[in-house]
């Protein structure tokens, strides 16, 4: 399987978001990346059901939908009515973690589990085989634009290895500070995602950022 680029679309403009989603259905891209943030779990808050519903009239790709809020079990039918692909809920906001997966299964949803840059991959141990995706954040969660965790190389092969000793069919996707300099590392360390955000609207080309990024990570 080819590595799969996923603009985070809270980088686009929300003022012409329809056009932002027609570039990205244009793309090389293969996912959709949206963020949900509420101001508790994160210092930052970002947008729900409405901007949902725009992306779900206009986006032809999978909606990876990650959610940075507490109490995730309590929105998962509604992210599935709204279109959500992949509903990813964080280990450190799920208190019933194996339940939240179940139910997000349940809902029709493929169902993911991030890290934040502190938390440990040995945790997932136990849950790695209810994961079809686990995020592994390369930033601290909540805002766009932030450096680059070195760190992460190791917890993506740490994580590569747990999944095929335990004989998971996990996904592994990276957020954060990904670019051209770090996408084929990344790749060879295991990842089968990368989350792009500045890093692709913050260029004149999207398009082409997009594409150079996907080749990158696929040479």
């Amino acid at each position: 399987m080819s590595v799969i680029i996923a603009p985070s679309v809270l980088s686009a403009d929300f003022g012409n978001l329809q056009r932002d989603c027609e570039m990205i259905n244009q793309s090389d891209a293969g996912w959709y990346h949206v963020d949900v943030m509420d101001g508790v779990f994160v210092p930052n808050i970002s947008f729900g059901f409405p901007v949902m519903n725009v992306l779900k009239k206009h986006a032809s790709k999978t909606l990876d939908v990650h959610l940075m809020i507490v109490e995730p079990e309590r929105y998962i039918q509604r992210f599935a009515e709204a279109g959500a692909d992949v509903l990813t809920v964080h280990y450190e906001a799920s208190t019933h973690l194996h339940r939240s997966l179940a139910e997000i299964r349940k809902q029709g949803m493929k169902a993911g589990v991030a890290l934040n840059p502190h938390t440990p991959v040995s945790l997932l141990h136990d849950i790695i085989q209810d994961c079809d995706l686990v995020l592994i954040m390369s930033v601290n969660p909540g805002f766009g634009g932030q450096a680059f965790i070195e760190n992460t190389y190791r917890k993506v092969s740490e994580l590569k290895e747990m999944i095929l000793q335990r004989n998971s069919q996990a996904l592994i996707e990276v957020d954060g500070g990904v670019s051209e300099s770090n996408a084929l590392a990344l790749a060879k360390a295991g990842a089968d995602v990368l989350v792009a955000g500045n890093a692709v609207f913050a260029t004149p080309d999207p398009l082409a950022t997009i594409a150079a990024l996907h080749k990158t990570a696929n040479s």
